[in-house]
């Protein structure tokens, strides 16, 4: 999706051809600069460990598309070689994705990303919550189990107001102008609008690795 189609009109409408490419395309010559992935000019910023090459994925849990790549995201992550180290980075092209951003990095502090963070997809695209204000992530929250003084305090706290500053400098190094999109190495960047598809832009990452392996 779009830097310019974030609108609440444009977020129900999924576009033809970014999701669901045939997972033959893997097959496909080898991804081209310029036409299926991006060099950055300069080098973005990177968390990964030594020795570990850094894949990151900016998505908005708004966003129909990042709702539909997320099962094929979480297979291909869970396949991932040992080397190479993976994180999440909730974009903001507006302010009104803030709360959103604290919802992804709270759940981190908490270390509840990996029981809730399907079930935020769900309740937005599959139930029609709408999670776009402090309070009703607040009572969402809650409703799932967790303690709700502990949650806002975590909400509210200053580490996660740093970690919202951070991804927005990181979503401007790697210039996301849609999401999902696919950082790699803090050098490269793909989306399913240069790479046909987010089946085919894990297929360019795949390529992507091998060359920061090559180059380290």
């Amino acid at each position: 999706m779009k830097r310019r189609d974030f609108s609440l009109a444009a977020a129900a409408v999924v576009a033809p051809g970014l999701i669901g490419m045939n997972p033959a395309s893997a097959q496909a010559p080898r991804p081209r600069e310029g036409k299926d992935y991006l060099v950055l000019g300069k080098q973005a910023p990177t968390d990964a460990p030594a020795g570990k090459i850094e894949v990151v994925e900016f998505f908005w849990y708004s966003c129909p598309h990042c709702n539909a790549f997320e099962p094929t995201l979480e297979a291909w992550v869970k396949n991932l070689p040992k080397d190479v180290s993976f994180k999440r980075v909730p974009v903001a092209f507006r302010d009104d994705f803030a709360p959103q951003q604290r919802l992804y990095y709270t759940l981190e502090a908490l270390n509840k990303v990996d029981d809730l963070h399907g079930k935020v997809f769900r309740a937005i695209h599959a139930e029609r919550q709408s999670l776009t204000s402090d309070d009703a992530i607040i009572a969402w929250a809650e409703k799932q189990g967790l303690d709700k003084a502990k949650f806002t305090e975590a909400f509210r706290s200053f580490s996660v107001a740093s970690k919202l500053r951070r991804a927005t400098q990181l979503q401007d190094a790697y210039k996301v102008e849609g999401v999902p999109a696919l950082g790699i190495a803090g050098r490269y960047y793909t989306d399913g609008s240069l790479a046909g598809s987010m089946d085919r832009a894990l297929s360019v990452t795949d390529v992507l690795l091998a060359d920061a392996r090559k180059s380290r």
